[in-house]
């Protein structure tokens, strides 16, 4: 159950750098410049410790198809930024492709 606070840590971590990297403007603005160094910099200090004991590809498929969905959701709400319905469709698919991930696939237990 560690494993799963580790990558939850991870992809608030990278949401949170990936959000704020709108707000650099190309590294120009110091405060979200170092909200995205140091928000990379945790979120792969906690995914290196998820993948000590779980597959790298499925951690890897998770962290990403939950940083993806919430980044988009932050864009949509923060930035004002629309999603139509073929990215919604995509990201439905996405978080359904976590849920079967989570609750069928063998390659979790070791």
């Amino acid at each position: 159950m560690r494993n799963y606070l580790y990558l939850g840590i991870a992809v608030l971590f990278e949401v949170a750098a990936t959000t704020a990297l709108k707000e650099t403007q190309g590294f120009t603005r110091l405060i979200p410049s170092l909200i995205v160094v140091v928000g990379y910099a945790f979120a792969f200090y906690f995914l290196s410790l998820t993948v000590r004991t779980m597959p790298v590809g499925i951690v890897y498929a998770l962290w990403s198809g939950a940083g993806i969905v919430l980044v988009a959701a932050f864009g949509w709400l923060w930035f004002r930024q629309g999603l139509d319905f073929p990215a919604m469709a995509g990201m439905a698919l996405i978080m359904a492709g976590v849920i079967v991930i989570n609750l069928f696939s063998k390659t979790l237990v070791h």
